[in-house]
């Protein structure tokens, strides 16, 4: 069983999409199944990085890191977290009782924790607040994780 994380921004430019989605089907065709993909499933990085592990015939655990998550998401991104949600093979429930950076900071070290490789869907800037795809990446890299980073040349987020 090969297990792959994911982290990454939210609110991805429009024109980073096609290739950050081409990259990630990239890397998980060419990973020896089976696959397990661990992540939380925010908006961005971690929808479009379960779309493809679904689509690759990979297993989805989804960390939700705290109570009420799902009302961070938008409408259309709820619908999707739901949807996606529901072909998960196992979820973990972190124990924070609302949406924080705290939160957000454990559901990364868990998830690098869990995995063999993460993708960091990271324009290589500093985090924005604790919790951020830097603070992952950092983790990731402390225990010796395999990180691929993805991300187009020349784009930036605002």
């Amino acid at each position: 069983m090969t297990r792959i994380g994911i982290t990454g921004h939210q609110g991805l430019p429009a024109e980073a999409v096609p290739y950050v989605t081409q990259k990630i089907r990239g890397i998980l065709t060419q990973t020896a199944p089976p696959l397990v993909g661990y992540g939380c499933l925010a908006e961005g990085a971690d929808q479009l990085f379960a779309h493809e592990l679904l689509a690759a015939g990979g297993d989805l655990h989804v960390v939700i890191p705290a109570g009420g998550y799902e009302g961070t998401f938008s409408e259309t991104d709820k619908n999707t977290y739901f949807a996606l949600l529901d072909q998960a093979t196992s979820v973990t429930h972190l124990q924070f009782e609302s949406p924080s950076e705290e939160a957000y900071d454990a559901a990364g070290q868990w998830v690098s924790k869990h995995c063999e490789t993460l993708i960091a869907v990271w324009d290589g800037k500093p985090a924005r607040g604790l919790g951020g795809t830097a603070d992952a990446v950092a983790h990731a890299r402390r225990l010796g994780r395999t990180v691929q980073v993805v991300w187009p040349v020349g784009v930036h987020r605002s």
